[in-house]
């Protein structure tokens, strides 16, 4: 088998966890929208349903991924000595600049959190309190499958779409991938906003964009720097330093 071919199967296989995790989250829906959605589908099957979308970006963006990483000099360092006993990419460092970055940015979205949290809509912040994904959602879909959308499948391929354009491969264009891809992880939020508020202040939308991009350029610059392995790590950390923060400042 072809190692390209082994290499996004194993990825898409390491998103597909994340997916199913999902399945141990309960999203809070509107009263009307979900007896709507009771008198059509089981709660398991509603659930199932949901799994739909993200597999299907899932399939797309490890696609992506997979044919563009090495023509921008990115890489999945772990990953590809697994496929090829013969590469010995570098490991070197991966644990340690994962940490920090995991640490660096939850310590920044906690401060952002805190710096909004007085502006933020009471229904929100209600929302908040009754939907907290399981620590197993939080790990495997956000430090795993979040990332192979956005850093392997989004950054990638703007990082690649820049490349081609201006015909250089520098600092600049991969800044601008990782701020892009952040920006965009930002908006995907948005969706969810909207179904749970029927009219969410600019303070909240600017709230959630900012929020999640900040991580996102953090997790962007230790895949360009490290390895997608190393963004992973980084994101699994950043949610423990978050909900070390939530615990102690009550947010």
């Amino acid at each position: 088998m072809n190692k390209k071919l082994k290499l996004g199967l194993l990825v898409f296989f390491i998103g597909l966890v994340g997916v199913f995790s999902s399945l141990a989250m309960e999203v809070p829906l509107p009263e009307e929208m979900e007896k709507m959605i009771s008198e059509v589908f089981t709660p398991l099957q509603f659930k199932l349903l949901s799994l739909i979308n993200p597999i299907i970006l899932l399939i797309v963006t490890v696609l992506i991924g997979t044919l563009l990483y090495d023509k921008v000099s990115l890489k999945l360092p772990v990953l590809e000595n697994l496929i090829d006993k013969n590469k010995k990419a570098l490991t070197s460092g991966i644990l340690k600049f994962g940490i920090i970055g995991g640490v660096i940015s939850g310590i920044l979205i906690t401060i952002t959190a805190v710096l909004f949290n007085p502006i933020l809509p009471t229904e929100f912040l209600e929302i908040g309190e009754n939907f907290k994904p399981p620590l197993i959602t939080r790990f495997l879909y956000g430090g795993l499958t979040e990332e192979i959308l956005i850093r392997f499948g989004i950054m990638t391929f703007f990082v690649w779409l820049l490349f081609k354009i201006s015909g250089k491969l520098n600092a600049t264009v991969y800044w601008i991938g990782i701020l892009v891809s952040a920006i965009i992880f930002g908006f995907g939020h948005l969706p969810f906003v909207y179904a749970m508020i029927d009219t969410p202040t600019t303070e909240l939308l600017f709230y959630i964009i900012l929020g999640n991009a900040v991580g996102g350029i953090v997790f962007g610059w230790l895949y360009w720097k490290k390895g997608l392995e190393t963004a992973m790590i980084g994101h699994i950390f950043a949610h423990i330093i978050m909900l070390t923060g939530e615990n102690i400042l009550n947010i």
